[in-house]
């Protein structure tokens, strides 16, 4: 059986500010916007070529704004990355090496904290995407 992780919940104080912001900003795709009741409205915003998708909303969580950290997205050319979401206004950080990959960081409106990877090479020749 396969077990899928297909959305994140992920907590913000203005919905239309955050969703411009991953819209606009960081380039996801904008699935969804329902408002279901006076109390409940669903986002759900999807990264190009995930099958991931995070959600926004009002009445969806009790976690406060800003506590979703350690959210990860992967990319075949971490300094095209970085480049793309610098051009998009993004406050993002220098592109930073390690043994388990290249990094950049960088964070929504609200504090909840991204980090988007290259892996690195599996056979020493290219970077893995």
């Amino acid at each position: 059986m396969d077990w899928k992780l297909e959305l994140v919940a992920v907590p913000v104080t203005d919905v239309d500010r955050a969703k411009a912001f991953y819209t606009d900003q960081v380039g996801f795709h904008a699935d969804h916007d329902h408002t279901v009741s006076d109390t409940v409205r669903f986002v759900q915003l999807t990264p190009p070529g995930s099958a991931c998708s995070i959600a926004l909303g009002t009445g969806l969580l009790d976690t406060p704004p800003g506590s979703a950290q350690g959210l990860q997205l992967v990319v075949a050319d971490i300094h095209a990355a970085h480049a793309e979401l610098a051009a998009r206004g993004v406050a993002v950080s220098e592109v930073q090496e390690f043994p388990w990959g290249s990094f950049v960081f960088f964070a929504d409106p609200d504090g909840n904290g991204w980090a988007v990877q290259q892996l690195p090479a599996r056979d020493g020749s290219a970077p893995a995407g």
